[in-house]
């Protein structure tokens, strides 16, 4: 994983930003992922559920970054209008669960990205359960 000199994940484009989802689940890099997300940005922990802020951000995370596991994600497309950018993949995740069974989740996400002041691109919404 490669950070900037603030610490933080790459997020000049909007594929970055999810290569970097990618990379601080696998690394388990849970303060380093926040700053991939606008302050009021939403997760969604299930489908259908939002959280809002970056604490129900950082819990949507802490689940997955708990399972000790890998992500494997792919962006298929990217459409982009002005400012905002809707983010489509497929991604596969496999860990271990609380009660020590291997977890093996899979979905396409779809997401939404605003490009900030400084030219990065941060989440405003995170939604790895796609349209489901």
């Amino acid at each position: 994983m490669t950070q900037n000199q603030e610490g933080n994940l790459p997020k000049a484009t909007p594929e970055q930003v999810l290569q970097s989802i990618v990379d601080g689940i696998n690394t388990g890099n849970l303060d380093a992922l926040l700053s991939l997300y606008e302050p009021e940005a939403g997760f969604a922990t299930q489908p259908g559920i939002l959280t809002h802020g970056l604490a129900g951000v950082r819990e949507g995370l802490a689940g997955f970054i708990g399972m000790k596991g890998k992500l494997d994600l792919k962006v298929t497309k990217v459409l982009q209008a002005s400012d905002l950018a809707l983010v489509i993949g497929v991604w596969s995740f496999t860990g271990t669960g609380p009660d020590g069974e291997p977890v093996t989740l899979a979905a396409n996400n779809a997401d939404v990205l605003r490009r900030q002041a400084d030219g990065s691109w941060r989440f405003v919404i995170d939604n790895p359960w796609g349209t489901d």
